[in-house]
């Protein structure tokens, strides 16, 4: 990314600014440093609650949030859901590596290639995302 670790870190740890880069997600509520509830659009227009926990964070390297599945529309296909973020400082930028560690329950455990997919694209998405907000200037 065309930014410094210091400004990235800004954007990504940041739950109230997922909009701006995080596919699908409309808002955040309830935001704190430690847990949040995202409202995502799904492609049929409809609204999902998520909520999330911080698990670690380490400033300008590291992020881990975990997604609360227990009891949430995701229950039937997650067993458990983690994205980590990690930043390093890369000549006047930041190298941006994130890694979603999704477990499926149910039927998602016998669709593992559309599975894997989909989380594919949803990083990929992120990544665009990030790269678009740091590509306009926006993320001061």
């Amino acid at each position: 990314m065309p930014a410094t670790p210091e400004e990235v870190w800004g954007l990504v740890s940041d739950p109230a600014r997922l909009p701006a880069w995080w596919p699908a997600v409309t808002r955040v509520e309830e935001a704190s440093a430690g847990a949040w509830t995202t409202v995502l659009s799904s492609p049929k227009g409809k609204s999902v609650r998520v909520d999330y926990t911080r698990v670690e964070a380490e400033p300008e390297r590291r992020l881990v949030w975990r997604q609360e599945v227990e009891q949430s529309p995701f229950e039937r296909i997650l067993a458990s859901a983690t994205t980590e973020i990690e930043l390093a400082p890369e000549g006047s930028g930041t190298r941006v590596s994130i890694a979603l560690d999704q477990r499926p329950r149910g039927w998602a455990r016998f669709a593992p290639l559309q599975f894997r997919a989909a989380g594919r694209r949803q990083v990929r998405s992120a990544v665009e995302g990030l790269d678009a907000v740091f590509a306009g200037g926006e993320a001061a």
